[in-house]
């Protein structure tokens, strides 16, 4: 297969158009003004992460491969939100959302920038710059008093778990959000 063939990882689109039904392929859309709030469907997928050296735990994690459930990142001015989804699949303004099982990551989904190298753009051009950035940067702390994982183990036995696992994120162990799309981006307006 020729790079670049098969089925898209993500669409990027302007947040609001989400919470329509009219658009089928946003992604293809050109935008004239920057928009004020921009959102990223990523689909789910194995990824490289990389965790903060603070004990011998995490440092037992850093820099593995790990299977990821789909995400929601959403860019509002220059922070960034992350949601999790219980289906690798677009989601509809009613969908539910779950909290990221990630670190730096608080109970609204905003996320602790830390040694994230943030894109100089918010364009839609510049989100999967941002998803990217997100990722190649340390998950180092937990942002408040979120739970992010229902695994028994909590969140370093989930990862502990599915470092070097083929198989899909177990959707089962995500932390409701009691957050549905709609609500996550009227929140961050």
């Amino acid at each position: 297969m020729r790079a670049g063939c098969g089925p898209p990882r993500c669409t990027c689109v302007p947040a609001r158009s989400l919470l329509s039904k009219g658009v089928e392929r946003p992604e293809v859309a050109r935008e004239e003004a920057p928009p004020s709030q921009i959102a990223l469907v990523s689909r789910a997928r194995p990824r490289l992460m990389f965790f903060g050296e603070g004990n011998a735990e995490t440092r037992a994690l850093n820099g593995k491969m790990y299977p990821h459930p789909a995400l929601v990142f959403m860019i509002q001015g220059r922070e960034l939100f992350v949601r999790a989804l219980a289906e690798n699949r677009r989601p509809s303004a009613n969908t539910r959302l779950f909290n990221a099982p990630y670190w730096n990551t608080d109970a609204h989904g905003r996320v602790c920038l830390g040694s994230m190298r943030v894109p100089d753009e918010t364009g839609i051009a510049s989100l999967s710059a941002w998803e990217t950035a997100y990722f190649a940067s340390e998950f180092t702390h937990p942002s408040g008093a979120v739970r992010l994982a229902t695994h028994p183990g909590g969140f370093l036995g989930l990862w502990s778990t599915l470092a070097g696992r083929k198989r899909a994120f177990p959707v089962k162990f995500l932390a409701e959000s009691k957050q549905m799309l709609q609500e996550l981006v009227k929140s961050a307006l």
